[in-house]
């Protein structure tokens, strides 16, 4: 996902980003601090016991490599991995962030991109396949859920179209397919 530019509006106040730390694997908590008390949160799937769970065993990896990107850690190389993509694998739950992404992107451009990701976690748990290639990028269910999750929460704090329009703007998506992005979350074009 793409970064907007400017400042932008702000996620909400419990959650504070680890944004200077070294690449390395670290527990989900400790890089976005207070993730688990914002109301989002309690909005994920299962019991309050699984929600703990979840903020308790999943992984951030920071990696080392340049772009803004995020991305749940499959647990094998995926067939679509390529020289520019080149996936950091993972036994567990992982989800990977660029050092640069973490220290330069909006708060809440992170803030969508975490609960978005985390979201993917869940739905692994669930047995639910997260690289189903039978689906455009765009028309994969378990990305629109995701995108749709993460819309959710950015609407009730405020969040206008402008910024979900870049927010939105996927790099590897041209821009018929982000129309049909914008169109599946209710995100009205330019």
């Amino acid at each position: 996902m793409s970064s907007p530019s400017g400042t932008g509006p702000s996620p909400p106040s419990a959650l504070r980003i680890a944004r200077e730390l070294p690449p390395g694997r670290y527990p989900l908590l400790e890089v976005f601090r207070g993730l688990d008390r914002v109301p989002a949160f309690r909005k994920y799937p299962g019991s309050a016991t699984a929600r703990r769970r979840l903020a308790r065993d999943t992984q951030v990896e920071i990696a080392a490599r340049r772009g803004e990107w995020m991305y749940v850690a499959p647990h094998r190389l995926p067939r679509d991995a390529d020289s520019r993509w080149r996936p950091i694998t993972a036994r567990g739950d992982c989800i990977v962030v660029s050092g640069q992404h973490l220290r330069k992107s909006p708060a809440m451009t992170l803030y969508l991109d975490i609960l978005h990701e985390l979201l993917h976690v869940v739905q692994r748990s669930q047995g639910r396949e997260l690289w189903d290639e039978q689906y455009a990028y765009v028309d994969r269910p378990t990305e629109l859920e995701a995108y749709g999750f993460a819309n959710l929460e950015a609407r009730r704090l405020g969040v206008k179209d402008a910024f979900l329009r870049e927010y939105l703007r996927v790099a590897w998506v041209g821009a018929k397919d982000h129309r049909r992005l914008l169109s599946h979350l209710g995100v009205r074009p330019k």
